[in-house]
């Protein structure tokens, strides 16, 4: 049985999580990072001017798109991938192991912008710019809308963004589901964390693979009652291990 759970980086989830997690017990938890995120949000955490220095040579729409999460996490008082971070130090402290279920970002991100269009790359450069000066107001205002009208939110992504919409939506959820698949066949419960905006796709694909699973989507994390009382997951260390 899988549990997928949509998340977004720059929110605080930790304790809806932790409470999910202290109730389904999972065997296993898969998460949206390769092993060259996980390396660097570990690095990021324990040595951050190591981490800058590194991040000089990403690509430069993965740096966009990291300045924008740090920015918005800031509005929300945690740091961009707390909902990984929670993640990862729950299955250390129980001695769960770790499946990263996602494409290789480096890869990935330098393939797509050599098969954009230069006028998709254009339109992001400057989507890119204008998210600097998005407010928190604005992205509760955007969650709503897409939250009631996904399907409408993914076409106009797939009109203005096509090549970013197949290579970062599509062909990573087609990716990550061979990976669910098989943590599926290996463990009774399973539990992946990932963005919330691959929940459909996602469930769309294990339907058609005839695969159980359940959904926890961002909305009931935002709305969950946070419980009362001792946590067995209340605080632990996290320790980390180039791979």
């Amino acid at each position: 049985m899988i549990t997928l759970i949509g998340t977004g980086h720059v929110f605080n989830l930790s304790q809806a999580l932790l409470d999910i997690f202290d109730d389904k017990q999972p065997d296993v938890f898969c998460i949206e990072l390769d092993k060259q995120r996980f390396n660097a949000l570990m690095l990021k955490q324990s040595d951050p001017e190591k981490y800058k220095e590194k991040s000089k040579n990403q690509p430069i729409i993965y740096k966009l798109l990291a300045r924008f999460q740090d920015s918005m996490a800031d509005e929300y008082g945690v740091q961009a991938g707390q909902e990984m971070l929670t993640t990862i130090e729950y299955a250390q402290s129980h001695q769960l192991p770790l499946a990263f279920i996602d494409m290789n970002a480096q890869v990935m991100f330098t393939r797509m912008l050599r098969e954009m269009s230069i006028w998709e790359k254009i339109k992001l450069m400057f989507s890119g710019i204008g998210g600097f000066f998005v407010s928190k107001k604005r992205v509760e205002k955007e969650l709503d809308k897409i939250e009631g009208n996904f399907d409408v939110y993914m076409n106009e992504i797939g009109e203005k963004f096509p090549t970013i919409k197949r290579v970062l939506i599509d062909e990573r959820n087609n990716f990550m589901v061979q990976q669910l698949k098989a943590a599926d066949e290996k463990y009774e419960k399973v539990i992946a964390v990932v963005g919330d905006g691959h929940i459909p796709g996602l469930t769309e694909l294990l339907n058609k693979g005839e695969v159980k699973f359940e959904t926890v989507r961002l909305s009931q994390l935002r709305n969950q009652p946070v419980k009362t009382g001792d946590s067995s997951s209340a605080s632990f260390s996290i320790e980390h291990k180039e791979l």
